[in-house]
Formats: C-alpha cells, structure tokens, sequence
C-alpha cells in the first residue's frame, strides 16, 4: 500500500498488528504477521499523495507452488503474466500475476533471497505491475506499484 506518511503509518499498524514491521528500509515497511497470516508492505508515496492500494499477494512457499499457480490460472482461462528470478521489494522472488473483475493485480509469488534493492530489476513488472487492460479489453489502464 502506498502511503502519504510512513513513519504515521507505520505506528498505526504497529499497534493494530501488536508487532513492529519485520523488516525496515529508506521508505519502506514490511508486516508479516503470524495469525492470522497476513503480510503487509507499505511504500512512501509521493508528497501529497494519497493512499492506494498498489495490489494484492499471495505468498506460497517455493517456485514449484508458483509454477503450479499458473497452470491452474492458465488453465482456468486468466491471462498470466510470469516472472522468474525478479529483484523487487528487497528480495529476490518468481511470480505470476493475474487481474481480477475490476482489474485489480494480484501476484502468487515466493521470496527467494534477500535483495539491496526496492526498485524492480529490468524487464520485471514489479514496482509497475503488469497494466491492466480496460473493460473492453483495449488499452493498458495504468500501471500499479510494487509489493
């Protein structure tokens, strides 16, 4: 979720969740809350900017539950849009995403390695995920932001 003030939002959740983030970077928090599973990601958004939520996740546990992901999605007739071995929010992850009936994105993925870095690496969708088409299956809507 992209947010105005992180350090405000960050003590929000904080007491929300009981927990401190699990992990802290230059403008940016990560919640992964145990019970109920729940991980959230906030993003330092623009000044002025408001609040919105970039997109939504699913976290599995290897790249085998991703690659199972989408054959299932592939084969329930959702465009996929995969990507293997993508730098994005501090870690190394596989992927792929899919958009729902208000072309929401959502990404099955599994973290795989730690990473420097909250940008995507080229070529990667993250911090821009795939952009969605309009209801009419024309042209991109916009871009969304990273986990």
């Amino acid at each position: 979720m992209r947010v105005p003030d992180l350090q405000a939002s960050i003590a929000f959740y904080s007491k929300l969740f009981g927990t401190q983030p699990a992990k802290l970077r230059d403008g940016y928090a990560n919640f992964a809350i145990a019970e109920p599973p729940l991980k959230l990601v906030l993003v330092q958004g623009a000044p002025g900017e408001d609040t919105r939520m970039d997109h939504l996740g699913i976290e599995v546990e290897s790249s085998e539950a991703v690659h199972a992901a989408t054959t299932r999605l592939a084969n329930q007739g959702l465009a996929t849009d995969v990507e293997n071995d993508t730098t994005c929010c501090y870690t190394l992850q596989d992927k792929v995403w899919v958009h729902g009936p208000v072309q929401e994105p959502w990404e099955v993925y599994v973290v795989k390695a730690d990473a420097g870095t909250l940008t995507k690496q080229q070529g990667s969708t993250c911090c821009t995920s795939p952009a969605p088409v309009d209801t009419d299956g024309n042209e991109p809507v916009g871009a969304s932001g990273c986990c």
